[in-house]
């Protein structure tokens, strides 16, 4: 199966079918990204796509999970969306779940008859990226979108029966904007409720306008003690309960995971241990 420039996907899609049904972004503005900088974005066909399943049709039913590609599947047609997962669902037996990355500009265009179309034909889990819920830092960091948006969104995945997968971003509001980042954020997560969050940390990349930024002295990269005090903010403050927390990316100081409410003090408590011992996880397990 064919792949065009570089593909991405949620560390607990690994062992997905990856299917390419987008090629980028349609946004590809927001300044800490550097994902998709070199490919314009486009809507692949979809007679093209499977034609280009139809080569690997014989590996099939080794596939229990599917993942479309790339940055925002949803803002396809929602008729042909809903051919290709048609084709999912007759031709691979075994899958048991489809998922997307899904941009809120694209979850909100779609109407709510739409949305509930695409879960009833087989997709069940959305990745959104909310990174802030503070509106300054959603405008600095160009997302294009507001706090309300990501409310209407995630109201609509619910009324549709997605699950949701979020990710938020500690530090993305450098060392001045520490606690409004974690307070603006832990309020959208305790208003959305969100199925999973995944707690990332904001990292340079050369490609990227924030990298330009702290080049310049105008972005201050937050010490690894800042960014556990900003995530020690954020879990003292969100009241989200039964969301399934985790801060298992390679970008992460601490590896964390639980169930918010429940679980908040023994994450409290890994941070403090962390922060008493400053045994942080080093560059090289952040791939750095």
């Amino acid at each position: 199966m064919n792949y065009y420039g570089n593909v991405f996907r949620p560390p607990s899609e690994a062992r997905s079918l990856i299917i390419q049904a987008t090629i980028g972004c349609s946004h590809n503005r927001c300044t800490f990204c550097y994902m998709y900088k070199d490919e314009p974005f486009i809507i692949r066909d979809v007679d093209e796509i499977i034609a280009d399943l139809e080569t690997e049709a014989r590996y099939f039913p080794y596939y229990e999970r599917v993942f479309i590609a790339d940055g925002d599947a949803l803002i396809i047609p929602t008729d042909k969306l809903v051919r290709l997962l048609d084709y999912i669902r007759e031709n691979m037996p075994n899958v048991k779940r489809v998922a997307s990355y899904a941009t809120a500009k694209d979850i909100n265009l779609k109407t709510d008859a739409e949305l509930k179309m695409l879960h009833d034909h087989g997709l069940e889990m959305l990745y959104i990226g909310f990174e802030s819920g503070d509106p300054e830092i959603l405008e600095d960091i160009n997302k294009g979108l507001t706090y309300e948006d990501y409310v209407k969104t995630m109201a609509k995945c619910k009324t549709a029966g997605f699950q949701t997968s979020v990710t938020i971003i500690a530090g993305l509001g450098g060392r001045a904007k520490w606690e409004q980042n974690a307070l603006g954020t832990a309020r959208l997560i305790t208003d959305t409720k969100p199925d999973y969050v995944s707690y990332l940390t904001v990292r340079l990349y050369g490609n990227t306008e924030l990298y330009r930024d702290w080049q310049q002295g105008i972005f201050e990269m937050p010490s690894p003690e800042e960014i556990l005090y900003e995530m020690r903010r954020f879990l003292e403050h969100v009241d989200s309960e039964g969301t399934v927390f985790r801060s298992n990316h390679a970008s992460n100081y601490v590896l964390l995971g639980g169930t918010l409410n429940r679980d908040v003090p023994d994450l409290l408590d890994a941070i403090d241990d962390t922060l008493e011992k400053k045994n942080f996880r080093p560059g090289m397990m952040r791939r750095l």
